[in-house]
């Protein structure tokens, strides 16, 4: 692609999301969210094949809808109550509405069957833009709503840590399986939004650096599915080896920095006397943790048949970028002891 017309791309991702994260008023948040959605479908369709154009026309359809929904309800909400304000939303129906169409748009369950579909269909750096990126705006507004009594979103993040980690347990496509850790990493954040939204937005950040590490990790190996992670080893030995602490950290083990997130989310859940939704969500997190497990012992602990058209890619220098890889990892690993500074610093 052009590198002009890649800048030009890019400067609209950051437009869109800028204006979505700036405005208290519905229509130029919505403004920015389409934006948004119409920047990032050249970057899906710059490979010419029929995945990528099906997974294009599917993220198109399902972001169509969801921006029509949040206008219907904005419009709704403004004829009801003479408000466009995004934080003076007062009325339950078009708050939920709008909560709805927030969660098809970034993938929550169960309006979540668009995105492992349309992560499959791209090249790692779009899915990690859809991943991470794509994520900011419609959070940005989750955040601004008020949520109190909303039941509908523990019922809507229960759901998706638990479709999270079932979806994923028999999959063998990388892409898909990020696409379900995605899942039920967002059904954390929902789970606390309501009570204390800046363990949701710490979460989030924590979130973005775990997936980019892993997304970029899986691009400098030029690996899409668990068999060829096998021949990782012989690529980048060094990155194999932080792969599995990636994995973990992603799955919320102790002592990486994954483990902050929900060791925080529980505990706050416990405070608001909610012992049985801490107990579901730490227990669909083994099953996420499952399959983890299962891709850290295909890159660290099995090796490729050694043969010709094994062979030859191990012994293709890699020309990738590897400083974000480097920084994204490091702090994907090492964040855990720094819980209480970045607790302070979330809560000015």
């Amino acid at each position: 692609m052009n590198p002009y017309t890649l800048a030009l791309l890019f400067f609209g991702l950051l437009l869109g999301t800028t204006i979505t994260l700036t405005s208290s008023h519905w229509l130029v948040a919505w403004m920015g969210l389409e934006i948004n959605t119409l920047a990032i479908i050249p970057l899906m369709t710059k490979q010419h094949h029929p995945r990528a154009t099906e997974a294009t026309t599917k993220y198109f359809l399902t972001q169509a809808t969801a921006a029509a929904t949040l206008l219907f309800a904005s419009t709704t909400n403004a004829w009801l109550t003479g408000q466009w304000d995004i934080q003076l939303m007062t009325h339950p129906v078009p708050t939920t509405i709008i909560i709805l169409a927030l969660a098809l748009k970034i993938g929550l369950a169960p309006l979540h069957t668009w995105l492992p579909e349309v992560l499959q269909g791209l090249d790692l750096f779009t899915g990690l833009i859809l991943s991470t990126w794509q994520k900011l705006a419609p959070f940005a507004l989750l955040l601004q709503i008020p949520t109190a009594n909303q039941e509908i979103l523990i019922l809507l993040g229960l759901a998706s840590t638990l479709v999270g980690g079932w979806g994923g347990l028999n999959q063998t496509q990388l892409r898909k399986i990020l696409a379900y850790s995605s899942i039920a990493h967002l059904g954390w954040m929902l789970i606390i939004l309501q009570f204390m939204p800046s363990l949701t937005l710490l979460a989030l950040i924590t979130y973005l650096i775990m997936t980019s590490s892993l997304f970029l990790a899986f691009k400098y190996n030029t690996t899409t599915n668990i068999n060829s992670l096998a021949t990782a080893w012989a690529k980048a030995p060094l990155l194999t080896t932080i792969a599995p602490l990636l994995l973990l950290s992603l799955g919320g083990l102790p002592p990486m920095t994954g483990f902050m997130p929900k060791w925080l989310i529980l505990q706050e859940l416990t405070k608001q006397q909610l012992p049985a939704t801490a107990t579901i969500a730490a227990l669909t997190a083994l099953l996420s943790l499952y399959f983890y497990l299962r891709l850290s012992y295909a890159m660290t602990l099995t090796i490729s048949p050694n043969n010709l058209a094994g062979t030859t890619p191990w012994r293709l220098p890699s020309f990738q970028q590897t400083l974000p890889v480097a920084i994204t990892s490091l702090s994907t690993t090492l964040l855990l002891p720094l819980t209480p500074a970045i607790l302070a610093l979330v809560n000015l």
